[in-house]
């Protein structure tokens, strides 16, 4: 084998193993748990699918609105208080409440903090407030599995069903439009400041931005019971042990450490050659 050939095949040994571990498989399920004071017993757990939420709960959102959410402003006010500018198309999508879902493990109540979790560990705390009684400027928070119509600019996302939805199962605010000159339903930057406590507000190189509040790939919702008092800026680990299902769209995941061996095989042939 020539010197250029295997060159070439370790080159792109090392581009799909770079593909198969930086892309993260749509969710289609959520585990549910509820967490005692200790920050470690669990109380009560459910895991339940997107067609199962779909069928038993509420909808949020009907497949044909968009919902917004908003990027750093990087000229002028940060907080941007008339939401003019560099909005997130999330998609014409449909979700189900967070809400709705804690209360299939008891509910939470006044004290508690709920987490919502991603496949690879991001994830967001928020105070009960946020969740049972939010703002309308800030609105239901839902786990969308549904988008009927892609985003008309930027991020692509998908549409239909999760696997098809591939940014799903995904954090939606569906704010309403009462502050957007346009009628937007657009979950503003100054919304988030005017709604969420400092602990949960994100922001990029310093400036304010809801965008990075819409977290993909969520597998997780916890409840804890009297607050959480972990780290809350680390990586979450994750707390269900059963093995997700199977999905086509998790291949590329499944094939990273074999195409990694290869990759360093290649590698070392390269520099033998």
């Amino acid at each position: 084998m020539t010197r250029r050939r295997i060159r070439y095949i370790a080159l792109v040994l090392f581009l799909l193993l770079i593909a198969g571990t930086v892309h993260a498989a749509p969710t289609t399920s959520v585990y549910v748990v509820k967490i005692a004071d200790d920050q470690t017993t669990i109380l009560d757990e459910k895991t339940v699918d997107h067609l199962w939420m779909e069928a038993n709960l509420p909808v949020l959102g009907d497949g044909r609105t968009r919902y917004y959410h908003q990027g750093p402003v990087f000229d002028g006010d940060k907080w941007d208080q008339n939401e003019t500018t560099n909005f997130k198309d999330r998609g014409a999508v449909k979700g189900t409440d967070v809400k709705d879902l804690c209360e299939l493990v008891s509910g939470a109540e006044p004290g508690d903090d709920i987490m919502i979790r991603a496949a690879d560990g991001y994830h967001v705390v928020y105070p009960y407030s946020n969740i049972y009684t939010p703002d309308p400027r800030q609105g239901p928070i839902g786990i969308c599995w549904y988008n009927g119509a892609d985003s008309g600019a930027g991020e692509r996302q998908g549409t239909g069903y999760v696997p098809d939805y591939y940014m799903g199962m995904r954090v939606v605010f569906f704010a309403d439009n009462s502050t957007n000159a346009e009628g937007l339903h657009v979950y503003g930057n100054y919304d988030m400041y005017e709604t969420l406590p400092d602990s949960a507000q994100h922001f990029y190189d310093l400036l304010p931005s809801t965008s990075g509040l819409s977290i993909k790939w969520v597998d997780e919702i916890r409840i804890y019971r009297g607050g959480f008092t972990g780290d809350r800026g680390s990586l979450a680990s994750s707390l269900n042990e059963k093995p997700a299902p199977t999905t086509q769209a998790q291949a590329p995941l499944t094939l990273a450490p074999l195409i990694g061996g290869f990759c360093i095989a290649g590698l070392i042939l390269w520099r033998r050659v």
